[in-house]
């Protein structure tokens, strides 16, 4: 297949183009300096600002799919305005450029931890600060991509623990889930991000999702 995956030199990003590489499918890879990017067979590398709407649409035009793990930096201190922005463009972008099949890898914040009272993980009070503002960002574009209804879009939220202590791990084996934390026996909701390229990767050669979000831990 020809996937299109932006973000791609990121923590998540990178890890879904070696997954999706591994498998042989052909990946152009967008990113703002796409020198990180190790040469390996089958990954284009584009050097782009998602912002650049219309010719970001041109490059992804002949995509079976687009991939986004797009995220302006949690440093960032315009981080909010910024995903929200560059979010809208990208979506934008994809409908440009006629493509309908398009994964956004999102966060763990806006999954229920009580949906009855439809109380999110963002929200609660002891929600790291230093991360508030990315994870808000991401819910809200969540949000506004359920309006959505010409693109078969679907949402991607990690596990709560995914961090690079889990680096290198690599089973295949998972669980999924929905609109809550999946949780292990000792109440953990932990992924390697090698195991999310796998979940991707996944449902993009078998898609099983539409129009939703949907989330896995081991």
């Amino acid at each position: 297949m020809r996937i299109a995956v932006i973000g791609a030199t990121g923590f998540v990003g990178s890890s879904i183009v070696h997954e999706l590489a591994n498998r042989n499918h052909s990946i152009k890879a967008f990113a703002r300096d796409t020198t990180k990017l190790v040469d390996r067979k089958n990954v284009v590398g584009v050097n782009i600002d998602v912002n650049e709407v219309d010719r970001l649409a041109i490059e992804l035009k002949g995509a079976d799919v687009v991939v986004s793990a797009f995220n302006p930096g949690w440093t960032n201190p315009t981080l909010y305005a910024d995903f929200m922005k560059g979010a809208a463009s990208i979506e934008k972008a994809v409908k440009q450029a006629g493509i309908k099949r398009f994964i956004v890898i999102g966060g763990a914040g806006s999954l229920f931890i009580d949906l009855e009272k439809q109380l999110q993980i963002v929200d609660a009070p002891n929600f790291p600060e230093e991360i508030k503002a990315g994870a808000t960002a991401a819910r809200d574009y969540l949000n506004e991509i359920k309006k959505e209804k010409e693109l078969d879009w679907v949402y991607f939220s990690p596990a709560l623990e995914m961090h690079p202590d889990t680096s290198g791990i690599r089973t295949g084996v998972f669980r999924l889930g929905t609109e809550s934390p999946v949780m292990d026996k000792d109440m953990r909701s932990i992924l390697s991000v090698e195991d999310l390229a796998v979940v991707i990767a996944n449902e993009i050669e078998t898609p099983a999702h539409h129009q939703t979000r949907f989330t896995a831990a081991y």
